[in-house]
């Protein structure tokens, strides 16, 4: 029985090795003469394929008068199109064995779905339909209202910290249009006319704003001659796509400020103005952000749930965007902690990364951390479809699927030190206190 189990943990020690190790992903990319950008990865390994379409389109391109265009889109893009009764396009995926689903960020909408791979045809056929007939009427956007609202109203409104990015970015901005959330103003959805609506789809929801990106298993000469029959046909824009040039200015002083909430423990955000994903000093942060609070070793974790005991849950994170962002860090406080004592005790943590190297096994640690995060953020063709969409769209570079890692480990540790030093700033940050709304009235 010992055997046998030795054997056992010997394969998942060399399965682990298999898969944990970085390999070449081989790709083609072309543009079709309408301006769609295609990218094309055949994997064999299972008989899937991960088809996806990625516009540059997101809450930062909206009139600031009309927020939520883009993520409203992500739920009208399901209402169907000429040759597609309204309803049917979940079924239709789903019928066929796959799986579909859509996300909106301040940069771009990114849609996909995963299918059989005898079923390429059908996916494509499906997005090249919504793109060129897409079904826009009242009672798709109706219908829609209804359901953004409603998810606002979950998701933000009713959840406790659900409000929490929406408060802080809106603090952290006063000139760009990061200061709004994909989700936008209940308001100006309920403005919007059809016209529009129709207007943003034909200024943004063309070929040469888009990304198609397909991984898995398939031929690439037949994906070819498929991508050439459902897209080659339709119509370039005409329209000026609108890029925000705007630029955040420099703050000149930290801004502090209270939010109380339907919540029982109080929460403290932090939030650091940064560089955009693909400056030298995002990959410090990044690095910075993964020391502090990637798993109950990190340091934040240790430091204040374990050791302290003052918080439940502490954690730091940069915002990728594709102009200058955020790194946010914040802590939920333990029972009976007062929101102060545990700001303290974040500033102890924090002034130690910016006065102390920290250590080479830490270091070493850290390195291992990101490139396991990296070979498992490929290891699916779901998810090299959208890294290459990704690559292409932010960096213009769909190579760097095989080698931005080296950026991240050319990172060293002198540089996570000046990064903090640099960034981690009080005139450089916001800082909130989520408190329940109890406390509103004992500070009365």
């Amino acid at each position: 029985m010992k055997k046998r189990n030795l054997v056992v943990l010997f394969l998942l020690f060399i399965t682990t090795l298999s898969f944990g190790q970085r390999k070449n992903i081989e790709f083609e990319e072309y543009d079709l003469d309408n301006g769609l950008h295609v990218i094309l990865h055949e994997d064999h390994s299972t008989p899937i394929v991960a088809v996806t379409i990625m516009y540059h389109v997101g809450s930062k391109n909206e009139d600031p008068s009309r927020t939520g265009f883009a993520h409203f889109f992500e739920h009208l893009m399901f209402e169907g199109s000429k040759n597609i009764p309204r309803g049917e396009f979940d079924k239709i995926i789903q019928n066929n064995g796959g799986t579909l689903n859509a996300n909106t960020s301040q940069d771009r909408t990114f849609y996909y779905e995963i299918l059989p791979s005898n079923q390429l045809e059908l996916g494509l056929w499906l997005e090249s339909e919504r793109l060129l007939h897409l079904r826009l009427d009242s009672i798709g956007v109706e219908t829609q209202r209804k359901v953004v609202k409603e998810e606002r109203s979950q998701r933000y409104d009713n959840q406790p910290y659900g409000s929490l990015l929406e408060e802080t970015f809106k603090r952290a901005y006063t000139k760009h249009p990061y200061q709004w959330m994909p989700i936008g103003s209940v308001q100006y959805i309920d403005q919007a006319t059809l016209n529009e609506f129709m207007e943003f789809h034909s200024t943004f929801y063309v070929p040469n704003n888009a990304t198609l990106s397909i991984a898995g298993d398939l031929n690439i000469d037949e994906a070819k001659e498929l991508i050439e029959k459902y897209f080659a046909d339709i119509p370039k824009g005409t329209k000026e796509i609108f890029r925000p040039s705007i630029v955040e200015p420099p703050m000149q002083s930290e801004v502090r400020d209270i939010v109380y909430d339907n919540i029982q423990l109080p929460l403290i955000m932090q939030a650091y103005h940064s560089p955009e994903q693909n400056s030298d000093d995002y990959y410090a942060l990044s690095m910075l952000s993964t020391l502090l609070s990637r798993g109950q070793s990190s340091r934040m974790y240790k430091s204040l749930v374990d050791n302290q005991q003052k918080a439940v849950q502490a954690g730091s994170f940069p915002f990728p965007s594709e102009d200058p962002g955020l790194v946010l860090v914040y802590s939920i406080a333990n029972a009976g902690v007062d929101a102060n004592e545990l700001e303290n005790a974040m500033e102890v943590e924090l002034d130690k990364v910016k006065n102390e190297m920290i250590t080479e096994k830490e270091f070493q640690k850290l390195r291992n951390q990101m490139e396991n995060s990296f070979v498992n953020g490929n290891s699916t063709v779901a998810g090299i479809a959208e890294s290459l969409a990704d690559y292409h769209v932010y960096y213009g570079d769909a190579h760097l699927i095989n080698n931005e890692i080296d950026r991240y480990l050319s990172v060293t540790m002198e540089d996570i030190k000046n990064a903090a030093n640099k960034y981690l700033t009080k005139d450089n940050r916001v800082v909130l206190h989520y408190l329940p709304k109890s406390a509103k009235l004992e500070n009365k």
